[in-house]
């Protein structure tokens, strides 16, 4: 006789054999607000719950198998000091690798990532979040993927001089001239394209120019939940042609609708008390919790995230989905999906919708790993016939 644990069950026997890509963790940014690097204070070999989402012993609960690492900073921080922050960011990556390498691996390549996972370990990559990381600097771009960075987010929260941002006002309209150029050099180098973050005319604009597969890696769907940072449909539908991949979320407030009005007076809350709104230090979380006290928080499930999946599945097709969960870049989580440990809750609530081994197998794993080969095959293909671009901003938009 089945028993209700059999769902989950399998959800682990798939993972162990398909296990999940993530496309966006923010333990790096966690780690320089709340200990500044300092490993030997907040060590993730050993169980750090109620302080982060991610240690080791969850990922490996949880199923994953290859983690891209945000390497994000702020978007208030610009120039110089947004480079020289990112770099702070790549460099706790690696020295989380050195530290625990049994257990983490650095990935470059979707071939890194399939070695990775035949050797039991985490395949570890790096997307930076946000073109000002960059400086409106070609050269700072390749020089971040020399170091690792295999994708760039065009945008945060905030626009830069040649891209828009779904939470800012209309600047350039989607793309400038540079920053269409921005993304014929990221195809080059083999960089990834993630259109997360980015305004729905930063979307189109960069599927019409790039000519190598892009990635969304922590977005879900526009229809679902209506919040800016979600992918429109008709966006949604130009996948298939491009080949990318739209990685759902997790964070309450762009999945349930409910969530999006009360995080809302959240976050309003936390600039009140003089804090940024994305802070997650033990202070700020206080602050947090004692609004939550006052004004119960709307909760989402693995159900909700599910019924994202469905849709950007029905919309995009299976080929062109996958899982970014935005652990440790939030304040507040889906119930079941609490952390790093929850993934076998989210597949086995898709296998009770009837989600095929195959197409979870799609889901978790091959999805991911195929649009990284492919963008490194576009790569391979542009570099034979094109060098690096020493396109300026000044030259292409008259800044």
């Amino acid at each position: 006789m089945d028993t209700p644990t059999d769902p989950l069950r399998r959800a682990r026997e798939l993972l162990a054999a398909h296990p999940v890509v993530d496309g966006h963790n923010d333990l790096p940014w966690a780690l320089r607000e709340n200990v500044r690097y300092d490993l030997d204070r907040m060590d993730i070999a050993g169980d750090q719950t109620g302080r982060l989402h991610t240690d080791i012993p969850r990922l490996r609960a949880g199923g994953v198998g290859a983690q891209f690492w945000s390497v994000y900073v702020r978007s208030d921080m610009a120039g110089d000091e947004a480079v020289s922050a990112t770099l702070e960011q790549i460099d706790i990556v690696d020295q989380l690798i050195t530290r625990y390498p049994a257990d983490l691996v650095r990935a470059l390549s979707a071939e890194d990532m399939d070695i990775a996972r035949t050797e039991g370990r985490i395949a570890s990559l790096m997307g930076a979040e946000g073109g000002h990381s960059i400086n409106n600097s070609l050269a700072t771009l390749r020089a971040l993927y020399a170091l690792g960075v295999r994708y760039m987010t065009l945008t945060h929260n905030d626009n830069i001089a040649w891209a828009d941002s779904a939470t800012d006002e209309p600047g350039v309209g989607g793309l400038s001239p540079f920053g269409h150029e921005v993304v014929r050099e990221m195809n080059r180098i083999g960089m990834l394209v993630d259109l997360s973050h980015v305004a729905a005319t930063t979307m189109r604009d960069a599927l019409t120019t790039s000519v190598a597969p892009v990635i969304f890696s922590h977005s879900s769907s526009r229809a679902i939940c209506d919040h800016p940072r979600n992918i429109p449909d008709d966006v949604l539908a130009l996948l298939p042609a491009n080949g990318g991949v739209a990685m759902a979320t997790f964070v309450p407030k762009f999945i349930l609708p409910a969530a999006v009005e009360w995080t809302r007076a959240a976050d309003e809350n936390m600039r009140a008390h003089g804090l940024h709104h994305l802070d997650t230090t033990p202070q700020a979380m206080k602050i947090h919790e004692a609004f939550e006290a006052a004004n119960p928080r709307p909760v989402a499930t693995a159900a909700t995230v599910a019924d994202h999946l469905d849709h950007m599945r029905e919309v995009a097709g299976i080929d062109h989905i996958g899982i970014g969960g935005d652990f440790d870049g939030t304040a507040f989580t889906p119930a079941g999906l609490d952390d790093v440990a929850g993934y076998p809750n989210l597949i086995a609530e898709l296998l009770g919708r009837g989600w095929s081994d195959a197409d979870l197998a799609k889901l978790t794993w091959r999805n991911a790993v195929r649009v990284l080969r492919d963008a490194e095959a576009v790569a391979r293909g542009l570099q034979e016939r094109h060098g690096p671009s020493i396109a300026t901003i000044d030259q292409l938009d008259g800044v």
